[in-house]
């Protein structure tokens, strides 16, 4: 479901990249002790990693010719919260875009707010938690998953044809296009709800307070003594499993969106037409700068784009750089927010420390 430049004007283009830039700073001065913990920090990486790699698969839709890619957004905020889980999408659309091409640079405010901010800072809290409230047991936790992906693709679905038609650069008419969309990722929820579902029971049951560190009134204290080394190595081997194997036998079939707009122009013109990008200033520069920063674009080696080690390497080294990048994220907003809260506190702790020797000697002295 990434969005390529062709689909937006520049001011629409501008006004989301505005719009998520702003979601990334608030999201990264908001964040609160409780949702991000040394332990946290890693993991951010991992899971971060684990979704590059998985989008990279794309899974056929039967009786459609579509494909559709898990979007990982729920998926990181059941493992993260969803704060956390927002920066570690946003890293990996930021890698997705800079160093391979994938989705445009105009339209990359877009892909961070319909892949980032839909799930993870409205269908997070807004169903997904609510759905957990009780308890976390494999059942809720199969039907919060299900549901909140189902919800968060649709409701991403509807807001890239917002965006589109808003743009009125193509003439991709808004129901026809609406009702193309809508169900095919809808279908495409329902598959990665159920692998969501199964990789969050899956890291419930292996060390449970992950996930319950989440809940309201559980500190992420509970995490100081566990060890997560088990975990993290389970998901960087499915990382790996995932970028390095699995991703050679995705599907040659469209993606939901690529799907839909052929059928739409298809309905509309009698014919497919493909979109292509304007050579209008500001599509130039950002085709020029993504020209310049895509390592291995459309996941290929640049000196031989039909050998498929292209897609395996892309998948490591996209899975790394994603990790890296996700996790340096975590660490800093922690050692700037966090480490100097605590080196006040300790320093509070300190003066009230030396105030009541200080007493106590003056009440000696006034004794003697």
């Amino acid at each position: 479901m990434h969005m390529a430049d062709a689909l937006l004007s520049p001011a629409v283009g501008m006004a989301m990249n505005v719009i998520s830039i702003t979601a990334i700073g608030v999201s990264a001065a908001k964040i609160k002790r409780n949702e991000l913990s040394e332990k946290k920090i890693p993991i951010m990486g991992v899971a971060g990693a684990l979704v590059f790699a998985g989008q990279m698969i794309t899974f056929a839709i039967p009786a459609t010719g579509s494909s559709g890619h898990i979007g990982g957004g729920i998926l990181l905020a059941g493992l993260l919260g969803g704060i956390p889980a927002f920066l570690a999408m946003a890293a990996v659309l930021i890698v997705q875009c800079l160093f391979f091409a994938d989705g445009g640079l105009l339209a990359l405010g877009c892909n961070i707010f319909n892949l980032g901010v839909i799930p993870c800072l409205v269908v997070y809290p807004l169903i997904f938690k609510p759905l957990l409230q009780k308890s976390i047991g494999s059942r809720r936790l199969s039907i919060a998953s299900i549901a909140s992906v189902m919800i968060a693709l649709g409701l991403g679905a509807f807001f890239v044809v917002l965006q589109t038609v808003a743009s009125g650069i193509t003439e991709l008419p808004f129901g026809t296009f609406s009702a193309l969309m809508l169900p095919i990722h809808l279908v495409i929820g329902l598959v990665e709800g159920i692998v969501t579902a199964a990789i969050l029971c899956f890291v419930h049951k292996m060390r449970p307070e992950i996930m319950d560190s989440l809940q309201p009134g559980q500190p992420s204290k509970r995490l100081s003594g566990v060890s997560t080394k088990k975990v993290l190595a389970i998901l960087a081997a499915l990382t790996l499993l995932t970028g390095g194997f699995l991703s050679l036998f995705a599907s040659a079939n469209p993606d939901g969106l690529e799907w839909a707009i052929g059928k739409t122009t298809e309905k509309v013109f009698g014919a497919e037409t493909e979109l292509g990008a304007s050579e209008d200033g500001i599509f130039e520069i950002a085709a020029n700068v993504q020209k310049s920063t895509a390592l291995l674009p459309d996941y290929t080696l640049p000196s031989d784009p039909d050998n498929p080690a292209g897609t395996s390497v892309s998948g490591i080294i996209g899975a790394m750089i994603t990790c890296a990048l996700a996790g340096a994220a975590g660490l800093i907003i922690f050692m700037v927010k966090f480490k100097k809260s605590r080196a006040l506190k300790d320093s509070g702790s300190k003066n009230k420390e030396d105030q009541a020797q200080e007493a106590q000697t003056k009440e000696v002295q006034a004794h003697v």
